[in-house]
């Protein structure tokens, strides 16, 4: 049955006001919504003299350490101290096995008796020349040959007397003999053991003045130390103390460790403050204006800076920009900041996660954190 007119017109009329409240939202003009600003939290920049306290950790050494070794190679075949032994000077530490040396002296000992008949052959022979040169028995040139004969087996018996002194110095050798009093720290050979000439066998400390010696990182002496008596602290002990001033300061930094070596000149050694003690010391490194900073407000720094430490700066218009900075201390939660900040700048503390330069940020109430809850 074919629809009425007045249900067609009613349902075309509904279409129509259907697509009117459609297309009336498009043809309006809607007002952009402004960008969402990442909440952070700025710390003011407030300059302070910083100074650390350095608590370090070292041990006494001996003022003068000595390596000992032989001047000659050979095999061990006696070694009479060991390692925390005390000497004194000319005790012979070690032996080596002398057959070779011997063999060298014997040789040496029949060269010279050669030779020492040989100027007694050509002395014998240049007087009887000079007895017969004056009468004319002779010629002029018998005389000078046993003349040159003469003098010629004087030279070789003086060049065998100097190899025979030699070979016996070098059989002295075989014997290791300390040339000064102190104590055996450290051992390098054993008996047996085949070594070269200079290669070290023992490690002396001398008796005498002691040090004081710590590892230091190289930033804490980035100026020379002051003359100030430093105390250093038997560790076992802390009762027991000494009092030294800074003696030496290595200038190269050990490519193993990153540190410098500081020696500590100790004037006497109380009791129970031996050679190889632990000790500990404090030293004061000079005040210098630094801003000291949370942990958070750290981050790297961007292209030719990359990998650096960097700070965002937030400056007057609430636009953050990122800022290498130098680190001159990390410390238990925070750090300080030794150049690269001035007085009054804002530094993002909280909230850096996600910033890029020039971005826009809102600053949160220093009483809140970034959720809004009451600190």
């Amino acid at each position: 049955m074919p629809a009425q007119p007045s249900v067609i017109h009613s349902s075309l009329a509904a279409l129509a006001l259907g697509l009117c409240v459609a297309v009336l939202p498009g043809c309006g003009k809607e007002k952009p919504k402004e960008p969402v600003r990442p909440r952070v939290q700025a710390q003011e920049v407030k300059t302070a003299e910083f100074a650390a306290d350095v608590a370090l950790t070292g041990d006494i050494q001996a003022r003068v350490q000595t390596q000992l070794s032989f001047r000659v190679g050979g095999k061990i075949i006696q070694r009479s101290v060991d390692v925390g032994d005390r000497i004194s000077a000319k005790q012979v530490l070690a032996r080596l096995d002398p057959k070779d040396l011997q063999t060298n002296v014997d040789s040496a000992i029949a060269a010279e008796a050669a030779e020492q008949a040989r100027v007694k052959q050509t002395a014998a022979a240049f007087v009887r020349q000079e007895k017969l040169l004056p009468k004319g028995y002779t010629s002029r040139s018998e005389y000078d040959s046993a003349q040159a004969a003469l003098r010629s087996s004087q030279s070789a018996l003086r060049a065998a007397q100097a190899q025979l002194a030699n070979a016996r110095e070098q059989l002295g050798y075989t014997a290791l003999i300390a040339d000064a009093p102190g104590i055996i720290t450290a051992r390098q050979a054993e008996v047996g053991q085949v070594v070269q000439a200079t290669m070290p066998i023992f490690s002396l400390a001398r008796d005498g003045e002691r040090d004081a010696v710590f590892n230091v990182y190289e930033s804490l002496f980035v100026n020379p130390p002051t003359d100030q008596p430093v105390e250093v602290t038997l560790l076992d002990n802390p009762k027991i103390k000494a009092t030294g001033k800074v003696r030496e300061v290595t200038p190269a930094v050990s490519a193993q460790t990153g540190t410098l070596q500081v020696k500590i000149a100790l004037s006497s050694l109380p009791p129970g403050m031996e050679l190889g003690s632990v000790v500990s010391a404090a030293l004061s490194v000079p005040a210098k204006a630094s801003v000291e900073l949370p942990w958070s407000a750290l981050t790297k720094g961007l292209g030719d800076h990359l990998g650096q430490p960097a700070v965002w700066v937030v400056d007057e218009q609430n636009k953050v920009s990122l800022r290498t900075v130098t680190v001159g201390r990390y410390l238990t939660g925070k750090v300080i900041i030794v150049d690269g900040l001035k007085n009054g700048e804002k530094v993002v503390v909280a909230g850096n996660q996600l910033l890029h330069p020039d971005m826009q940020v809102e600053l949160a109430d220093v009483y809140k954190d970034l959720t809004g809850a009451p600190q």
